[in-house]
């Protein structure tokens, strides 16, 4: 017979083990020879182990056993072991077990190295002398109860949104502060220009009392025609601003007496209290004064 590659040949005589053939022609004498096949090839063996953690989670671990026999001792492996997956998987489940439960279920995802190099020595040892070499032994997936997991995605939601609603709040404190800062430098810059305005008006007024004085004019004539000027030129603004909301209330002519004599009356009062080269400062207060 021929013996295919990557496989050996069992020779037995009359059923007693006589040794092994390499791949190749074999020649044999039936009925009292036969030569079995056996493979050398890597096999691979799947398992899932139930088990629970120190905080009482049951888990299901997924393990993918990878083995071959030993051509050396290829008796053991044949005629001394029956169903070797059956064993593998017993061996795994037994450190599963002994090692998961007492680890949280945080510590089992983080352990996963350590688990897999307990679970090589322990199947090792029990495997090689019945000629099984253990190539490999992956932990290839660990599923919790879908309760569980729900509750930990649930866990890493609430996380990732108390996050961002953090990062979004520096950004709202951010935003606020810059705009208290420009709404502060805004009020300082209006401010200034309020109060250069003011002062200018100032200039105007005390110019404008100085000519009227070189004029011939008294002060009190100069403040009746400075105050009638103002008089028709805000009336004539709100005549021709057609798309003002101003309401214009009727009254007579004769109020603007009454005006003038209050602001008369507030000259009189503050030349008491200023210096005479002062006086020509008062018409300040007429930016306010608006018939």
């Amino acid at each position: 017979m021929c013996v295919p590659t990557g496989s050996i040949g069992v020779l037995q005589c009359f059923g007693k083990f006589e040794g092994y053939v390499e791949p190749g022609l074999a020649c044999f004498c039936p009925p009292f020879s036969s030569i079995m096949n056996v493979s050398l090839a890597v096999r691979q063996s799947l398992g899932n182990t139930e088990c629970k953690t120190r905080d009482n989670v049951t888990l299901t671990i997924c393990t993918a056993v990878q083995f071959k026999i030993n051509k050396k001792m290829v008796k053991q492996a044949v005629f001394e072991i029956i169903n070797p997956e059956a064993q593998i998987q017993a061996h795994i489940d037994d450190v599963l077990r002994s090692t998961l439960p007492s680890m949280d279920l945080d510590a089992a995802y983080e352990a996963k190295e350590q688990v897999t190099r307990s679970m090589i020595q322990a199947v090792k040892a029990a495997m090689e002398p019945h000629g099984y070499e253990i190539t490999n032994i992956l932990l290839t997936d660990l599923r919790p109860e879908k309760s569980v997991l729900d509750a930990m995605n649930a866990i890493n939601a609430s996380r990732r949104q108390r996050e961002a609603a953090m990062e979004q709040g520096e950004t709202q404190k951010v935003l606020m502060v810059k705009a208290a800062e420009a709404d502060a430098e805004a009020k300082f810059l209006a401010g200034q220009g309020i109060a250069r305005m003011r002062k200018a008006v100032a200039d105007g007024f005390r110019d404008s009392m100085r000519s009227m004085s070189q004029g011939g004019l008294s002060p009190q004539d100069a403040m009746h025609m400075m105050i009638t000027t103002q008089y028709i030129d805000t009336l004539k603004d709100y005549a021709s601003s057609p798309n003002s909301t101003a309401i214009m209330v009727p009254h007579s002519p004769g109020v603007f007496k009454d005006i003038e004599a209050q602001v008369r009356d507030g000259f009189v009062s503050s030349s008491h209290l200023k210096p005479p080269q002062q006086m020509m400062l008062a018409p300040v207060t007429m930016t306010s004064v608006r018939p």
